[in-house]
Formats: structure tokens, C-alpha cells, sequence
């Protein structure tokens, strides 16, 4: 418990400056967040194509 203020000191030296600077190009973040969505989007689209894809039962 006694480095629970020590800790406390470091995290609030490591925050920003609250000044915001102008965005000049997408950042990896972003760019990554899209390329996962179209990653989900394709793998979902190819799993229902494949489920409609395959034969009704043959049953009855």
C-alpha cells in the first residue's frame, strides 16, 4: 500500500497537455479499425453465402 501515492504521481506526470493538434492524415488507429471492420464484414458475408449455398435436406 505505501507505493499506491508513488503510483498515483506517475500516472498523472504521463498525461497530455490538453492542447489538440490539427489533424493532418488518418491515424493507425483508424486505419486499423477499418481494415478489422472490413475484415468482419467479408467473413460474415462468405459464411452466409456458404450456409445458403449448401443443399436443403433430403428428408420426409
Amino acid at each position: 500500500m505505501p507505493a499506491l501515492p508513488l503510483l498515483a504521481a506517475a500516472t498523472t506526470d504521463n498525461g497530455h497537455t490538453g492542447v489538440a493538434r490539427p489533424r493532418t492524415a488518418p491515424e493507425l488507429s483508424d486505419i486499423a479499425l477499418f481494415v478489422v471492420a472490413v475484415a468482419i464484414v467479408w467473413l460474415t458475408r462468405r459464411a452466409l453465402r456458404r450456409r445458403m449455398r449448401k443443399d436443403p435436406p433430403q428428408g420426409g
